[in-house]
């Protein structure tokens, strides 16, 4: 997909990996809507704002109608709270799947027919390595990316034959607010992992693997699990 004159939507626009990626593709000529709930907050040159919350129907509909030049959809926006299954917060459980699982299918349905009317384009799912590795102490967060991830694999080929593609994107630790307390030599710089998303749909890949840790985890997936002291 030529990413010139792509007409994207980015939610969660306003900062870390988000604004990143709003950014670069404005530089590679991209008109971009910079999508989030306070809209206000987007302070990118080159952007439209544009007001959408993940969690609120009417706010994705609107978003849809008044975006109605799009092509490309890059679901974005996400929340980790720390919450553990058993132990946790369940609203926060929910909180987060509604953020990081609902959100993502509901735009992509908001926004399928909108891209397929248009000729066509791509979808990005920003998801993480967490998708396939479930520690404990972050349990709620790695089931709503690995539900992302399955709704990944399930509306590329769904949307195939409607001439979208779909890429997920996985990486480990960014050097965003969601990652503040990592060390920084284990984070890696959220405008890498922007060009890499974007060459990533520029050139169809199905995933994109932005990191080393992303890489191990992904190539783990055959291992038997671990087994835990009981």
């Amino acid at each position: 997909m030529e990413l010139k004159d792509t007409v994207a939507v980015v939610t969660g626009a306003n900062r870390g990996l988000g604004r990143h990626l709003a950014a670069q593709l404005v530089e590679r000529g991209a008109k971009v809507y910079a999508a989030a709930r306070r809209p206000e907050t987007v302070d990118l040159p080159g952007v439209t704002p544009l007001r959408l919350d993940v969690t609120d129907q009417e706010s994705i509909r609107e978003a849809a109608r008044i975006a109605s030049d799009a092509t490309l959809l890059i679901n974005n926006a996400g929340i980790s709270t720390g919450a553990t299954l058993v132990g946790g917060d369940l609203d926060e459980v929910r909180r987060e799947m509604e953020t990081n699982f609902f959100g993502p299918l509901a735009a992509t349905r908001a926004f399928a027919p909108v891209i397929e009317g248009n000729g066509g384009g791509a979808v990005l799912n920003v998801l993480s390595a967490l998708s396939w590795f479930h520690p404990a102490g972050l349990g709620s967060y790695a089931s709503s990316k690995a539900a992302a991830w399955a709704l990944s694999d399930a509306t590329r080929e769904e949307l195939a034959p409607r001439g979208i593609t779909v890429s997920a994107l996985h990486v480990g630790y960014m050097d965003t607010d969601m990652a503040a307390g990592v060390p920084a030599d284990q984070k890696v710089a959220a405008a890498d992992v922007a060009a890499q998303a974007l060459h990533g749909i520029e050139t169809g890949l199905p995933e994109i693997l932005a990191d080393e840790t992303s890489r191990y985890v992904k190539q783990s997936l055959s291992a038997a699990p671990q087994q835990t002291a009981g």
